[in-house]
C-alpha cells in the first residue's frame, strides 16, 4: 500500500505540471498565435513565457507531490525532479532544432529546481521545514 501510495503521489505532481504546461501552451498559441508557428523558431517573448510557466508548472507539481505523499514528502518531490530531469532532456532532444538550444538548456536545468522549490514551499506550509 506504500508503494501504491507513493506511485499516485508522484503521478499527481506530474500529471499537474503536465495539465498546467498544456493549458499555457494552449493559451499561449490562441492569445499570440505569431508566437507559435511550425515553420520557424519561436521567438525570446515565446520562450521566456513557455520557460516561465513550465517553472511555475513544475513547482505545482512539486507542491502537489508533497502535499499527496504522507510519508517522506521531501524525498517524493526529489524523485519527481529527477523524473522531470531525464524527461526534460528527453524531450530537448527530441525537439532539437525546433527551440534555441539555450532555451532547452535553461528548460532542462531549472524545471527540476522548480519541482524542489514547490515541494519545499509546501514542506514550509506544512510546518515541516
Amino acid at each position: 500500500m506504500v508503494a501504491l501510495h507513493a506511485f499516485l503521489a508522484l503521478a499527481a505532481g506530474f500529471v499537474t505540471m503536465a495539465a498546467l504546461v498544456a493549458a499555457m501552451t494552449a493559451l499561449l498559441a490562441r492569445l499570440t498565435p505569431g508566437w507559435v508557428s511550425e515553420e520557424s523558431k519561436p521567438g525570446a517573448g515565446a520562450v521566456f513565457v513557455n520557460l516561465g510557466a513550465s517553472i511555475l508548472a513544475a513547482a505545482a507539481g512539486g507542491c502537489v507531490t508533497a502535499w499527496v505523499a504522507v510519508d517522506h514528502p521531501l524525498q517524493h518531490v526529489l524523485v519527481l525532479a529527477i523524473i522531470v530531469l531525464a524527461m526534460s532532456a528527453l524531450s530537448a532532444l527530441q525537439t532539437r532544432g525546433k527551440q534555441p538550444v539555450w532555451a532547452m538548456l535553461l528548460l532542462v536545468a531549472l524545471t527540476p529546481f522548480g519541482v524542489l522549490a514547490g515541494g519545499l514551499l509546501r514542506l514550509k506550509m506544512m510546518g515541516l521545514l
